[in-house]
């Protein structure tokens, strides 16, 4: 079951407070390694996922994995971050012809943006990240945890 949704950052959330926020998800988010990042085009979702990663120690460039469908990020090879950007995807199935299945059985971290894509797919246990795009400046960004 579910928790419900709470809300990072205490309300409406501007660009210099994703850092804080970034920190905020990585406590709530603590033992889940599939988050699922739910929001609209442009909402911002790559942006939080770059702090957040950040966040995680990763250093280096962290971009949307659009065409690529997946970026791998880390210090190591022993402990990557998966960032997926399922947009492009048609169905599940081309999911499953690149490894997607894989990568969430690798015990690693999972950072999926546009899951729904791929809702047959995923696990019961995931952390949930809801951007809602606020206006120009600012977003609203909720979250939950799936156990």
């Amino acid at each position: 079951m579910p928790e419900a949704w709470k809300t990072a950052g205490g309300g409406p959330v501007t660009l210099d407070q994703l850092p804080k926020v970034a920190l905020e998800l990585i406590k709530a988010g603590k033992g889940l390694v599939i988050w699922l990042f739910y929001g609209e085009m442009g909402s911002g979702k790559t942006t939080l996922i770059r702090h957040v990663v950040n966040a995680m120690g990763v250093v280096g460039p962290v971009a949307s994995p659009t065409f690529s469908m997946v970026n791998v990020y880390g210090k190591s090879e022993a402990n990557p971050i998966y960032h997926f950007d399922l947009y492009r995807l048609k169905n599940e199935m081309e999911a499953l012809d690149f490894g997607f299945d894989e990568y969430l059985t690798s015990g690693n971290r999972c950072l999926i943006e546009w899951p729904e894509k791929v809702n047959g797919l995923l696990p019961a246990e995931v952390f949930e990240v809801k951007l809602l795009h606020r206006d120009t400046a600012s977003r609203e960004i909720y979250y939950r945890r799936h156990e």
